[in-house]
């Protein structure tokens, strides 16, 4: 990795839009060439196999983010340095187009992404996810973005190509309501208000888009599940899902640290409803349940979402699969003889 000494001020591009307050540490920002883009994923409770993740580390700063642990295998902090020393690929597009040359590569879908948000600030800049799917436009590989920022609407030229050739998703991280208290858990993110607007902008032009309700905080953002339905029901949305917090490693240090600052009147309150969800515990690491609760509060919880879910009218209906569409440029598909 080389370190970018002077990078572009981000305030100053057009496609970005201003983050208040200003961060509290100074950002770096790192260059490195990766081999390989495709993260391969063998957890067996996550629906996808592949993902792509043009950055490490997110500007965003989430409270809560199960990826700051990540930052630790590159010397850096889970803190402070997850959201202040940032890394850029800037041959993503490249090592993605290689990869998807190769003969094992059968079309399988693509996650943007796993980790960090592909559409974090330097996105704005540095364009890598822009480029990433237009590579997957080019190849007409099936693709599904999870994102917090307003940013992606840029994108909605490649978006429309990959909805009308291949198979794109747009899941919308949103698990507050009030934009006041996502601020303090999400410092440096698009407001709630923006989020819904750029949901309804790309579910206007035809992508299918879903709210994504993660994490659920016991005692601070369950009541909010209602409200977030409704209104991304409003906005768009095809459909709905919801995942409990997950403190993995030094995750519960910075989680607890900054609550504690910004909720003194309820860090008590949201550590014993965690306790309760988790049977004692704050965390929970075995596949299959890491990601669920168990008890009263939790059954309260998904309750209170099923409910929501019928009445914001969500459909009760079964997904359906992503179509094969997968396509080497130059290389037309075998017309079946049957």
């Amino acid at each position: 990795m080389k370190l970018i000494s002077n990078p572009q001020n981000p305030f100053l591009s057009d496609q970005r839009e201003l983050l208040e307050p200003a961060p509290q540490v100074d950002t770096d920002v790192y260059e490195e060439e990766t081999g390989s883009i495709l993260s391969r994923n063998d957890s067996p409770d996550l629906p996808f196999r592949w993902s792509v993740n043009p950055y490490r580390g997110c500007f965003h700063a989430c409270a809560y983010c199960y990826a700051r642990p990540s930052h630790e295998y590159w010397g850096f902090g889970a803190g402070t340095d997850f959201e202040s020393k940032l890394i850029v690929k800037p041959n993503a597009a490249e090592a993605l187009r290689t990869a998807f040359m190769k003969p094992s590569w059968k079309g399988e879908l693509v996650v943007f992404s796993g980790n960090t948000d592909c559409y974090q600030p330097l996105e704005a800049i540095h364009e890598l996810t822009r480029s990433c799917l237009g590579v997957c436009a080019e190849f007409r590989n099936p693709v599904t973005i999870i994102t917090k920022s307003a940013l992606i609407q840029r994108d909605l030229d490649i978006l429309k190509t990959l909805n009308e050739q291949a198979w794109v998703r747009v899941y919308f991280s949103i698990p507050f309501a009030e934009n006041d208290i996502a601020r303090k858990v999400e410092p440096q993110t698009p407001s709630i208000t923006k989020r819904f607007e750029a949901m309804t902008h790309l579910a206007q032009a035809g992508i299918s888009t879903h709210v994504f309700i993660a994490p659920v905080i016991p005692g601070l953002n369950d009541h909010d599940i209602p409200s977030i339905l409704r209104r991304a029901k409003e906005a768009g949305a095809k459909d709905a899902s919801y995942i409990l917090l997950r403190l993995n490693g030094n995750v519960e240090m910075v989680f607890l640290e900054r609550m504690a600052q910004a909720f003194p009147d309820r860090i008590k309150k949201i550590i014993n409803r965690l306790k309760e969800v988790r049977g004692g515990t704050l965390t929970e690491k075995k596949f299959f349940k890491r990601h669920q609760g168990q008890g009263s509060t939790w059954n309260a919880i998904q309750q209170l979402f099923d409910t929501a879910y019928r009445k914001a009218g969500f459909p009760l209906e079964p997904d359906q699969p992503i179509p094969h569409t997968f396509q080497r440029p130059g290389h037309p598909q075998q017309q079946s003889l049957f």
